[in-house]
Order: C-alpha cells, then sequence, then structure tokens
C-alpha cells in the first residue's frame, strides 16, 4: 500500500517538474508550462470581464442614459476592444516580460507579418472606423450590390447582416468601407417608394390620378405627411406611364408595401374600367404575295370561320358595362362645387392630389369640440350637424357644397365645435400641409372661406380672435381674408 502512495507521489512530483521545467526564453524572463497556463487563464479571465462590461453597458447603463441601439453598441464594443487589451498588456507585464523585446521582435517580423496578416488588419481598422465614425450601425437596413439586410452586429473582422429572408451574411468590415452602401436608416428612417403604372391609351388621367391616391390611401403602412403624389411619366410604346410617390416608415417592410400596393392599384383600376394594356408591337412580312398564293386555297376555307371567331372573341371581351359618371367619381363630385364648377381637367386633379374622399356613415362623430384640428373639410354629399357638446346645444347644419372644421387648421385653435354625421355622407378632406398649396391655387376657394367666416362673426368673437373694431362683417372679411393670405402665402 505504501508502495502506491509512493508512486502515486513520484508522479505528482514528475508533473510537477514538467510544469516548472523552462521551455523557453524571452528577453531576460524564462517560461515554464506553469507560467504559459497562467498566463493564458488570465488573458481568459480579461477576455470574459470585458464581455461582461460590454453586455453590461449595452444592457444597462446606456439604455438608462437613453442611448440608441446603435450608438449603444458601438461604444460597448469600443470599451470592450480596450479592456481587452489593456487587460493583456497588464497580465504580460505583470508575468515579467519585456514588452520592449516583443516590441523588437514584431518589428523584425513586421513584413512577414504585415504581408500575411494585411486583411485582417484592413477589416479591424474598417469596424473600428465603423464603429466611430458610425456610417452604419446595428439596426439600420441597408444596401450593398445585390445584398440588402438589417445591420445586426459588428465584430472585429466583419459585421454581421440579417436579410429579409432570415439569412445571416457575415460581410467583411473593409467592403462597406470601400464600397457604396445605402443606408435606409441614416438620421430620417422615411423613404419614398416608387410605384410605376401604364394605363390604356385613351384612359381619364384624372381618375387614374384619383385611383392611385385613393389606392396609397388605403395602405395603413403609407405615411399621410408627406403626402402621396402622382407623376405622370411620359407617353409609352403602349401605355400611358404614371408613377406612384409614397413615403413609408420603415424601409425593410419596401417589398410588402410594394406588394400590397399593388394590389389595391389593381382593385382601383378596375373599379374604375382602366384599362392596362398588353404590349402591342408591328410586325412586318416580307414576301407576302408568295405567301397568299401558296396558301390561297387553305385561307378560303378558312377566313370565314376564323372571321366569325374573331368576331365572337371580340364580343365577348367588350366590357358588359361601360363606365358611367356616378357619386363614385371625386371628380364630378368635386365640380358641383360652386368654386370647382369652372376648374378644368388639370386644376381638378391638382385639387384631387391634395385631398382625398372620406364616407362617413350615418351618426358618425366627425370630429370632437376641444380637439386638436389638423383637416379641412368640404362636405360633397350628405348633410352633418354642427353642435356642442358642452353646451349641450344644436348650432347649425351644413350640407352639401359648404365646408367645416376649416377653424382650426386655418386659425390654429382647438376645435370650436363638434360635428356629426346627419346620414351617409361623403367629404372631401384636405390635410393641413396640403391646404396651402390647395388655397394658394385656387384663390376663390380662399376668398369663399373668408367669406363664409365673416358671416361667423359672433363665433370668432366668443373665441377672442377679432378686436371690438372688427364689429362690422365688412371690417371681418377684410381681416380673415388678409389673414389667410398671409398665413398661406395666397
Amino acid at each position: 500500500m505504501n508502495r502506491i502512495f509512493i508512486e502515486i507521489a513520484n508522479i505528482f512530483n514528475f508533473l510537477i517538474q514538467i510544469f516548472q521545467t523552462e521551455i523557453f526564453e524571452l528577453g531576460n524572463k524564462s517560461f515554464s508550462i506553469k507560467n504559459i497556463t497562467e498566463i493564458i487563464f488570465s488573458i481568459i479571465v480579461v477576455i470574459f470581464f470585458s464581455r461582461t462590461i460590454k453586455k453590461w453597458m449595452n444592457e444597462w447603463i446606456l439604455v438608462s442614459l437613453g442611448v440608441k441601439k446603435g450608438t449603444r453598441e458601438a461604444i460597448a464594443t469600443i470599451i470592450n476592444y480596450i479592456i481587452t487589451i489593456v487587460g493583456v498588456l497588464i497580465v504580460l507585464h505583470n508575468t515579467g516580460i519585456d514588452l520592449t523585446s516583443i516590441t523588437l521582435i514584431a518589428g523584425a517580423l513586421s513584413i512577414g507579418i504585415g504581408i500575411g496578416l494585411k486583411n485582417i488588419v484592413s477589416n479591424f481598422i474598417s469596424g473600428l472606423t465603423i464603429l466611430i465614425a458610425q456610417p452604419i450601425k446595428v439596426g439600420d437596413f441597408i444596401e450593398v450590390d445585390d445584398l440588402s439586410g438589417i445591420v445586426e452586429k459588428t465584430l472585429i473582422r466583419s459585421t454581421v447582416i440579417r436579410t429579409l429572408d432570415g439569412i445571416f451574411v457575415i460581410v467583411p468590415n473593409n467592403c462597406l468601407v470601400e464600397k457604396d452602401i445605402i443606408n435606409w436608416s441614416h438620421k430620417d428612417p422615411k423613404c419614398r417608394l416608387h410605384i410605376p403604372i401604364g394605363v390604356a391609351y385613351g384612359s381619364d388621367t384624372t381618375l387614374v390620378t384619383e385611383a392611385l391616391l385613393d389606392a396609397a390611401r388605403k395602405e395603413k403602412k403609407v405615411l399621410s405627411n408627406p403626402s402621396p403624389k402622382v407623376w405622370f411619366k411620359g407617353l409609352g410604346d403602349s401605355a400611358l406611364n404614371f408613377e406612384l410617390l409614397v413615403w413609408i416608415k420603415y424601409p425593410p417592410l419596401t417589398d410588402p408595401i410594394k406588394s400590397s400596393l399593388n394590389f389595391l392599384i389593381d382593385s382601383e383600376l378596375r373599379s374604375r374600367n382602366i384599362e392596362v394594356p398588353f404590349p402591342q408591337r408591328d410586325l412586318h412580312i416580307r414576301n407576302i404575295n408568295d405567301l397568299i398564293q401558296k396558301h390561297q386555297k387553305a385561307e378560303l376555307t378558312t377566313v370565314g370561320q376564323n372571321q366569325r371567331n374573331h368576331s365572337n372573341t371580340l364580343f365577348k371581351n367588350q366590357p358588359k358595362t361601360k363606365y358611367k359618371v356616378s357619386e363614385s367619381n371625386l371628380r364630378d363630385l368635386l365640380r358641383q362645387i360652386s368654386y370647382f364648377r369652372n376648374c378644368n381637367s388639370i386644376e381638378l386633379r391638382d385639387v384631387i392630389e391634395n385631398g382625398y374622399r372620406k364616407i362617413i356613415p350615418r351618426s358618425e362623430i366627425i370630429c370632437r369640440e376641444a380637439e386638436p384640428g389638423d383637416s379641412f373639410y368640404i362636405i360633397l354629399s350628405g348633410s352633418v350637424e354642427v353642435f356642442s357638446e358642452k353646451a349641450n346645444k344644436y348650432i347649425t347644419t351644413r350640407y352639401a357644397g359648404e365646408f367645416i372644421g376649416e377653424m382650426s387648421p386655418l386659425l390654429g385653435i382647438t376645435r370650436t365645435a363638434s360635428l356629426r354625421a346627419l346620414e351617409d355622407t361623403i367629404l372631401f378632406v384636405v390635410d393641413q400641409e396640403n391646404l396651402q398649396n390647395l388655397l394658394a391655387k385656387h384663390q376663390r376657394l380662399a376668398d369663399k372661406i373668408s367669406e363664409e367666416l365673416s358671416q361667423r362673426l359672433e363665433t370668432l368673437k366668443n373665441l377672442g380672435l377679432l378686436h371690438d373694431q372688427t364689429s362690422s362683417q365688412k371690417t371681418a372679411l377684410v381681416w380673415i381674408r388678409n389673414r389667410i393670405y398671409t398665413l398661406f402665402g395666397i
């Protein structure tokens, strides 16, 4: 038994001797396996400590300070690098390694190291550049070459990008520094989408504009400010080429939003019987006389049948009913309003581009008293009750051709009354951002609004918006018109 313990002790002593045996010298310091193990363990502790600090700062300290996600990741990563480098230098210094000797050796090997580690060093410097300058940050949606996705992480050598299909792509940092990058999220994440559409020659351009704008406003992810626009791009080979321009807030949803808009555009065009044409080409056949002589007999026997089939096909392809002017046509609804009655098609198209149609069911509240008001309404059909909820008092009823809700956007005050639809009502809604464009191009509307507001003199007095000297209607009209002209640059 004693012999066994003696053998174990001898083995243990032998292992200790191996660990303490000097393997090499660096400068004036000799190193054994024990020393190397201690250095490796200390470096592992430093790396673990630096990563813990990085996680702690990224998830707690910087979050509590309100720092954005991308900036948090950059700051935490830089601090991680600093702690790791300083910690490793301290470990090497405490173990007695002469850093000067390491510098001399590194200098002697600099040529070989430079060639061998060229790409690694380049990617490292590029990574530091990305973290400090922040042309891209974690969470940004970017495009580089044919790759698009969200930046997930920036590492020493590379950046991890997650595509919209959920695929993680590792891109070397120097590629992101040297190449042109589209950063959809830089500063302002809002971006504009261009949706091209072609319609058949002979289509009503005003109806096309109305259809495209209706489709844009039905998509909830499309921003109302800036408002959608329609451009007439030109006359194509087979179609009138239009382009719908909309603003969105979240670039990664570009493809789903485009798909949704295309579905809505198709639906709106079909509802108005606006045709999207097939490409058309002219076919020229040489030696047609020879072909006719060779196939004359066959054509004579089949031409009659082909003509009948062709006629039947044309008859079947004709729409069963032509588009009829009705109240669903915003252009004709606007023409029923006195101050738009004499507008030509181009002017009406501009009006339609600055507002939109909204159908209000019977008894539904349009807006409430004391709420902020950023919309101006023109009643196209139906009727609207104006009443005060605070005073529990009926004020008046407005009918088709009249406008409502004008005081808030024009004078910058809260709603002075509540509005409720007395029947199914169609409104033409103009947001405050588009009101200036509308009034600047349609001075008759601005004059009509001024006249109507002057007739509501008592309401304006109660709100404290007019001075005592504006007691006469004529004085009030001049004051209101001047105010509107000043506010909207007319």
